[in-house]
């Protein structure tokens, strides 16, 4: 039986938020009960939302907050070959097509890719690439919400993976970077939930097993959008690191009486690692902040 590897994969498009936190946190966590790896891989393979400097302020925000990964930061930006290779692979299978629909055009035509291009052979260069998607799941098994739907018509798109400007896509980078790490669970926001299906059909074609899922709650605030760096929310500020682990613990179902802001952060974090569950987050896909863990 493969050992557990788990990993917390941020953009690096701005400095952690509360809601990347308490991500980070369950799924430290998670690994750390399972007594396996916790690794850490910044996902800049979009270039063009990289914020100078992000990188390194994510890295000491995990580190105040007791979070210490388990070898080398992997960097998307130096994984270029690996994805080019991937590529090569998939264009022997035949299993891939150029299209030069824009995101405009297909939004016209309707909600999702109906492969215009599928049959039109044309080059590959100066357009995007395309996985012709064969696939008929709709559904998988989730290790926290159970079994999970996805709609039918999002699962079977065929999906890009490589942008017409050359950059490849975060669906196709992040299934390559997690079997050249061999991860073996994956927790992350329920908001990714709609990408798990499309991931899956990957894993396949490169004839590799499926990572597990634990899909968590979307942290929202008052007006139930979600904590995000677009929607401007607020850095976590390192200085008040055990305040801001108490926080995370009361939304992820930690309340104790033996918990005080005065304990240390590594004190904290052991704790944390010994108490919570996963039956004691809840089963849904947003938690709205409010009242006393408002931030």
């Amino acid at each position: 039986m493969q050992s557990y590897v788990g990993r917390f994969a941020p953009s690096p498009s701005g400095p952690l938020h509360f809601g990347s936190l308490v991500c980070a946190l369950v799924s430290f966590l998670h690994a750390r009960q399972a007594h396996g790896k916790w690794l850490v891989r910044i996902e800049d393979v979009d270039t063009t939302r990289i914020q100078d400097g992000a990188a390194d302020i994510i890295l000491s925000q995990l580190q105040a907050h007791g979070m210490q990964w388990d070898d080398q930061i992997v960097y998307q930006t130096q994984r270029q070959r690996a994805y080019q290779s991937a590529l090569e692979e998939l264009i022997q299978q035949k299993a891939v097509y150029a299209c030069e629909c824009t995101r405009q055009a297909i939004k016209a035509k309707g909600k999702f890719y109906t492969g215009t291009c599928r049959e039109l052979a044309l080059p590959f260069l100066g357009n995007s690439i395309r996985v012709i998607n064969n696939g008929e799941q709709a559904s998988f098994e989730d290790l926290h919400l159970g079994k999970v739907q996805v709609d039918i018509d999002f699962c079977t798109e065929d999906l890009s993976i490589r942008r017409k400007d050359g950059l490849f896509a975060y669906n196709f980078a992040v299934v390559i970077d997690d079997i050249f790490q061999q991860v073996t669970h994956v927790v992350r926001g329920a908001d990714l939930i709609d990408t798990t299906m499309q991931q899956n059909y990957l894993y396949k074609l490169f004839k590799m097993p499926c990572v597990s899922y634990f899909h968590l709650p979307v942290i929202c605030n008052e007006t139930f959008k979600k904590l995000s760096k677009q929607n401007h929310a607020e850095a976590v500020d390192n200085q008040f690191a055990a305040q801001n682990l108490l926080k995370a613990f009361e939304l992820i179902g930690l309340l104790s009486p033996e918990l005080s802001e005065e304990m240390s952060v590594s004190s904290l974090v052991d704790w944390a690692v010994k108490h919570w569950s996963p039956k004691l987050l809840a089963k849904q896909r947003e938690i709205l902040l409010s009242g006393t863990n408002a931030v």
